[in-house]
């Protein structure tokens, strides 16, 4: 099994950071893996995407240009890269930020109102991590078992307390019911 992943937004929203999780938890379950993020000049407001496969086989190429999983945190990356994804993909849309509905009837589209839902946990910064949690329900790209082991690969020993609040924003995004 194959699993392209493209995850799009602007920067600042933890597009790279959600990335590169599911990469390293796909890693430590023994999958194939490839990250390739990319990002426009500005460290915070400019467009970033990431491109993640998962795979059970080696990955001939780092390119996702046509993902069966799409995760759009913004609208300008919902209207750039809704047309890409694969008849029979599955869509994760931020709803707080995004309020069109999927003009394709060929996918699975999941609204989850991320942005509004880390806010209301108090845990503001962390939409990509909730929309993420629900990805993972939704898809079975990876486990949902054993968080922590890859969460301790992506948040820094600097930034230890952030740990236990991005596993809180899995599970509340694989929780949610929509």
């Amino acid at each position: 099994m194959t699993n392209q992943i493209l995850i799009a937004g602007f920067g600042g929203q933890g597009v790279l950071f959600a990335g590169k999780y599911l990469a390293y938890k796909g890693l430590m379950e023994n999958k194939q893996i490839s990250w390739l993020p990319s990002y426009g000049p500005e460290m915070r407001g400019g467009t970033a995407n990431c491109s993640v496969i998962i795979s059970d086989d080696s990955i001939g190429s780092p390119i996702v240009s046509s993902p069966d999983i799409l995760i759009a945190m913004n609208l300008p990356s919902y209207d750039k890269y809704e047309g890409a994804v694969v008849p029979g993909g599955k869509v994760f849309v931020d709803s707080t930020l995004i309020g069109r509905k999927a003009v394709r009837e060929d996918i699975s589209t999941f609204y989850i109102p991320a942005t509004q839902m880390a806010a209301d946990a108090g845990i503001p910064t962390l939409a990509n991590m909730i929309i993420l949690g629900k990805m993972m329900k939704e898809t079975q790209a990876v486990s949902f078992e054993d968080l922590q082991s890859a969460m301790k690969k992506v948040v820094s020993a600097k930034r230890a307390e952030l740990l236990d609040i991005n596993i809180k924003a899995l599970e509340t995004g694989y929780n949610f019911a929509d």
